[in-house]
């Protein structure tokens, strides 16, 4: 069996935007993915690409959102 089982831990911002193109590939090769990401997440979302899971952080998502602008 060439399938994989891929536990990927992303940066928030255009490495992101550039990894989820990657891992669309992957899954259309038969992958199975799984994302880990702070519930504070602003970019990462969820899709039927992969299983997204996510973990409590002690900043609140509008004051990361508030950081980066």
């Amino acid at each position: 069996d060439s399938n994989r089982k891929l536990l990927v831990i992303p940066m928030e911002g255009s490495h992101w935007l550039s990894m989820k193109k990657v891992l669309i590939e992957l899954s259309e090769r038969g992958h199975e993915i799984v994302v880990i990401a702070p519930d504070n997440k602003i970019l990462i979302d969820s899709s039927g690409v992969y299983e997204l899971k996510t973990y409590p952080v002690p900043r609140m998502k509008e004051d990361v959102e508030e950081h980066v602008r």
